[in-house]
């Protein structure tokens, strides 16, 4: 929970000036950014001027604002994030590591507004653990950043801070996915359309397998995701239809795609981990 009493430290370079009855109040560009997150969420303008004690006028209008190109102009080093400042995203590398985020990922909060995104991998899987450390960096290309991979028992933590975390994955929020809803956001969609392929090789590199299937002693290759969430499964589904693969629910929390020519089309993308 945010005070509105909470004193927050003035930019150098990029502040954004309140209008009006305040005599010209000047807001830092943390009060900002932390606004826009709240908006990410999809709190309305009330509840976050009750949050922050910002005015709901000028929450109104920075909502109006957030997706301007060069509303931090003037070097500000920190306008990088895609969706605040209207850059251009990667998006393969979002579609995957979105993909990866719906299935082992989570975001925490650290000090001083900043947020932590968690990918849990399975360590015997190098080429997974390096691919998702790939797809955090091409997130940010604009300024640097650190992943860092900690080690815990049969998996590898690959892990990267930055306060624009919840932008890119609204679908956070308190406690465990499973407990809320996930849907996308208009943006997201547009995303995840333009490259299902990415999407399901995130999704299938978190929580699925290339396998074989015996029938008849014979075995055939299929893929298998599970996931416990209906809203996370449905997503999967979404994107085999986009990508042109045809699943079926083979269980409750699992789904299964197993026609030979989808299984063919699903390798070019995704394969057996490695």
């Amino acid at each position: 929970m945010v005070s509105g009493k909470r004193g927050f430290p003035s930019h150098p370079v990029a502040t954004v000036m309140e209008e009006g009855r305040l005599g010209g109040w000047v807001r830092s560009a943390e009060e900002w950014e932390l606004v826009t997150r709240w908006i990410a969420w999809g709190l309305n303008d009330c509840q976050i001027a009750r949050l922050t004690g910002i005015p709901r006028s000028t929450i109104r209008d920075w909502r109006h604002l957030a997706r301007r190109p060069g509303v931090w102009a003037g070097g500000d080093r920190r306008a990088d994030c895609p969706i605040c400042h209207d850059l251009v995203i990667d998006n393969a590398g979002y579609s995957y590591l979105f993909g990866l985020y719906l299935g082992d990922g989570c975001i925490s909060e650290a000090p001083k507004n900043v947020f932590k995104l968690r990918i849990v991998l399975d360590c015997r899987y190098p080429n997974i653990i390096r691919e998702a450390g790939e797809a955090m960096l091409a997130m940010r290309p604009t300024s640097p950043m650190r992943v860092g991979k900690v080690a815990r028992v049969g998996c590898i933590e690959v892990v990267s801070h930055w306060k624009h975390w919840p932008c890119l994955f609204p679908q956070h929020g308190p406690g465990s996915k499973l407990i809320r809803r996930i849907e996308l956001k208009d943006w997201q969609q547009e995303i995840v359309d333009s490259k299902p392929g990415a999407l399901l090789k995130g999704l299938i590199h978190s929580d699925g397998y290339r396998g074989l299937n015996h029938v008849n002693g014979k075995g055939y290759p299929r893929y298998l995701f599970t996931n416990f969430h209906e809203d996370i499964r449905r997503i999967f589904c979404m994107a085999c239809d986009a990508f042109g693969v045809e699943w079926r629910q083979s269980k409750w929390n699992t789904i299964s795609v197993a026609r030979r020519d989808s299984v063919a089309k699903l390798d070019t993308v995704v394969g057996p981990k490695s």
